[in-house]
């Protein structure tokens, strides 16, 4: 009887395994998946808990023994594709920037965008004018913090944050003066998602980021790249 119980037992862990999802802002989702469960599957149920209707923007991506970083193609068997015993640890990321953020209809699609986008400058993976960054720093500060208050905020607060990798004091000082003098913590996601510049930027790391169309179709951009746009010359933001 015991050996008949601990039979089954072992064949349904032979069925299922445990994969946990970690979203853009750190927080992880877990369940259990069935062996020969798509990976479609999968991204759905993490779509289902964050209540996100705007799917085609994002994607599971994994990284292999060999540390190189794939995504989840959406229509093979999650154990197909990985190259590891589970349990598996997976993040859900932005696999196709919008052409226009400002188009995007959700607020929680607007929110894991910004997420992104945030996390990228942070890991040096997009690339800006001085200029750029330091509003996009400022709208960060402002999502951080709120609106600038003197008796919060003293001399030198910015510096408490690190949005690059690395940065100058000149520019530190700019994010701090576009966060006194131009943001209010109403209009800041707003106005972030109508830059100018952020609707001509496309992004692909090493990660394989690729930049969709608005036609469902994907343009493919040079691999070593991180950040193009039609109108100005690109500069690493230090």
């Amino acid at each position: 009887m015991l050996s008949r119980l601990m039979s089954g037992s072992e064949r349904s862990l032979d069925r299922e395994f445990s994969c946990t999802v970690r979203l853009l802002d750190d927080s992880e989702y877990t369940c259990t998946v069935q062996r020969d469960a798509k990976a479609q599957w999968l991204f759905e149920q993490v779509c289902q808990h964050l209540n996100l209707l705007e799917k085609d923007y994002f994607g599971i991506r994994f990284v292999d023994p060999d540390k190189q970083r794939h995504w989840l193609e959406f229509s093979k068997a999650i154990t197909k594709q990985m190259r590891s015993q589970p349990p598996y640890t997976m993040c859900l990321r932005v696999k196709f920037y919008p052409p226009d953020p400002a188009t995007l209809k959700e607020e929680i699609t607007r929110y894991l965008v910004f997420l992104q986008i945030k996390r990228d400058l942070y890991h040096g993976r997009l690339l800006c004018k001085s200029s750029d960054a330091a509003t996009l720093a400022a709208f960060i500060l402002q999502a951080e913090i709120g609106d600038y208050d003197p008796g919060k905020h003293p001399e030198g607060y910015s510096s408490k944050f690190q949005f690059f990798p690395k940065h100058s004091e000149r520019l530190e000082r700019r994010i701090a003066e576009i966060h006194k003098s131009e943001l209010t913590m109403c209009l800041a996601m707003q106005h972030f998602f109508h830059l100018p510049h952020l609707a001509l930027w496309y992004y692909r790391g090493t990660g394989g980021f690729i930049s969709s169309n608005g036609e469902r179709g994907e343009i493919n951009l040079s691999y070593h790249f991180h950040l193009l746009s039609s109108q100005d010359p690109m500069t690493v933001c230090l």
